[in-house]
């Protein structure tokens, strides 16, 4: 039987083609994704992570222009502070093209979280599947996000269709997000 983690980004990115859900290492904790605009999948992620739907969910990419299906437009003042922070541990909350992405995404509001990630392995990935992630911390809703590859495994392994498996960036802890809109901080 073929091990089900590893660090074969192309393995990774076809599991996400085919629907499936993995996880991966970030800036500073290891996150499950999906394709984000595949709602049976979005719904899988939900309900592994015990996650109220109305909360939403973060989409990362390796540049701006995969998250540009998602995302509708943004101030001047916004996209200085997004070119400042980005490619970065740094999260936006944006407008989101409510149009074009499932509920599932978006929660309960017309925004949507963002990223461009600087950790290398993670970018590689968008770039193999060319097109954002959902990106959410590894854990079951309320309980500590996994910061190793052997604590998803623990956790989700029977779940998930790969772990990529390289370490964690230097980040302690979640990404801060910021709102868009206003430009506060609200993590």
């Amino acid at each position: 039987m073929q091990s089900r983690r590893g660090s074969d980004v192309q393995r990774a990115a076809a599991a996400v083609h085919s629907g499936a859900l993995i996880a991966y290492a970030t800036e500073g904790v290891f996150g499950l994704g999906c394709d984000p605009l595949n709602s049976t999948a979005l719904q899988q992620l939900l309900d592994l992570k015990q996650r109220d739907a109305g909360k939403g969910l973060i989409v990362i990419a390796s540049n701006r222009q995969q998250l540009e299906p998602l995302v509708g437009p943004v101030s001047a003042n916004i996209e200085a502070k997004l070119n400042a922070s980005w490619p970065g541990p740094v999260t936006w909350i944006l407008p989101c093209r409510t149009d074009k992405v499932p509920a599932q995404l978006t929660g309960n509001f017309n925004t949507i979280a963002t990223r461009v990630t600087a950790h290398p392995i993670t970018a590689a990935l968008c770039d193999a599947c060319d097109h954002a992630l959902v990106s959410t911390s590894a854990n079951i809703s309320g309980r500590p996000a996994c910061t190793t590859a052997d604590q998803v495994a623990q956790c989700f392994a029977n779940d998930l269709a790969y772990i990529l498996d390289p370490p964690v960036g230097n980040l302690t802890g979640p990404t801060p997000i910021f709102d868009g809109a206003t430009g506060l901080q609200l993590r």
